[in-house]
């Protein structure tokens, strides 16, 4: 079995696959500083309460935009499954090409998505992850990375809002019935979710725009890309799962490279 781990800004989200079938995730926060008995021990705990043991584990795989809780996490994984994880950086064969001036400052997550993306649904395509930053990124049909771009997520964008203006409130993220709004919370879901829909809309044209491509796909992910997803014909699909199903594509390419 393969633990397929994406460590983001605000969630760590964890896959385990046996071969290609995803069978169950969970997730735990990222912000929680931990040590690597506490990340091993939820690792063990989880796996026992949804019918799983350690022993099935044959390897693990981890893309992380937190460098400051991989020391800790790296160590439990060692310390606890006796398995040395690979991270996905420099020199772990992606299939993908990153094409921008500095590649090393692609995020690994970025990359991992362009990999599922263009291998699921094939090139070239705009990979839309909507997480604590939204990020848009235009893979061609060639699987190159050519660029992309970088915004507030909507969570971050709806913090800023109610931190920053004192009589606003804190409110669920959610689409209201009307965008005429006649009091305050469904004034702020308004301008969050429809100015969200528009600010995707636009990005994702403008990319057509410049890459001279008519003929583009557009898949999303990310919790809150279900929603905006719903909302815009902009977007051909929606796959909740992608970094999970990129990262086991990148374990199973890193097999075919050290076994041939």
């Amino acid at each position: 079995m393969l633990i397929a781990i994406d460590i983001g800004n605000t969630d760590f989200t964890i896959g385990l696959f046996r071969g290609k079938e995803l069978c169950d995730t969970f997730r735990m926060r990222s912000k929680i500083h931990r040590t690597s008995d506490e990340y091993g021990v939820f690792l063990l705990n989880i796996l026992n309460y949804k019918g799983y043991s350690a022993d099935e584990v044959d390897a693990v795989i981890i893309s992380s935009v937190v460098p400051a809780v991989m020391h800790s996490f790296n160590s439990a994984i060692i310390k606890y499954f006796c398995l040395k994880p690979i991270i996905v950086g420099p020199g772990i064969k992606t299939g993908i090409k990153v094409r921008t001036i500095n590649p090393r400052e692609t995020g690994a997550d970025r990359i991992v998505d362009a990999v599922a993306a263009h291998e699921l649904y094939g090139g070239p395509i705009i990979v839309v992850d909507f997480g604590t930053a939204t990020t848009y990124d235009f893979v061609s049909k060639e699987g190159e990375l050519i660029g992309g771009v970088t915004s507030p997520g909507i969570r971050t964008s709806a913090n800023a809002l109610w931190q920053q203006a004192a009589k606003l409130p804190e409110i669920e993220i959610r689409k209201p019935d009307f965008i005429l709004a006649k009091e305050t919370v469904s004034s702020m879901q308004a301008g969050l979710v429809f100015g969200y829909i528009g600010q995707t809309e636009y990005i994702i044209r403008k990319m057509k725009e410049e890459s001279g491509k008519d003929s583009v796909k557009v898949v999303a992910t990310g919790g809150l890309g279900k929603m905006i997803a719903n909302e815009t014909e902009c977007i051909d699909f929606y796959d909740s799962n992608l970094t999970l199903k990129g990262l086991r594509l990148i374990y199973d390419k890193q097999q075919s490279r050290d076994n041939p």
